[in-house]
């Protein structure tokens, strides 16, 4: 298994494939929502992942959202309980902090991974409200 952080245009197609298999496989079959994944943020998108064997497993996208703060997005994981997400979620930290270098961080998390992202630092700012019919909640990281 290995790290990659690229740049849309530097993404193979191949890559590109496995990431939006992953986030479809995620986002819309397992948690039954259809909603449009491909949203035409993913051009300017910085894309973080493992790759296991040319399989995606984890990711996540990151994306200036207004000057000095970069949001965190797609966050996943397909092998799940070996302790990924929480290396996914450093590692997009520093490569946020490194290429962006921002002030914040956002997200707008799940509301049953609040606990995931406070670990790291961040605080929720909102109350709870719907995004595709799931509870979410934002949140940021003050870097």
């Amino acid at each position: 298994m290995h790290f990659v952080s690229k740049c849309f245009d530097d993404l193979t197609t191949g890559e590109l494939y496995e990431i939006l298999k992953a986030r479809s496989a995620i986002f819309v079959v397992e948690q039954s929502c259809v909603y449009q994944d491909v949203d035409g943020v993913d051009p300017t998108s910085l894309h973080i992942f493992f790759e296991d064997d040319g399989r995606i497993a984890a990711y996540l996208r990151a994306f200036v959202k207004e000057p000095g703060v970069v949001q965190m997005g797609r966050v996943l994981t397909v092998d799940r309980r070996v302790g990924l997400g929480g290396k996914l979620l450093k590692a997009g930290i520093k490569e946020i902090r490194e290429k962006f270098h921002p002030g914040k961080i956002y997200i707008e998390a799940q509301s049953y991974a609040v606990g995931f992202y406070a670990r790291e630092g961040f605080r929720v700012t909102s109350e709870e409200f719907l995004e595709d019919g799931i509870p979410h909640m934002k949140m940021e990281l003050d870097l």
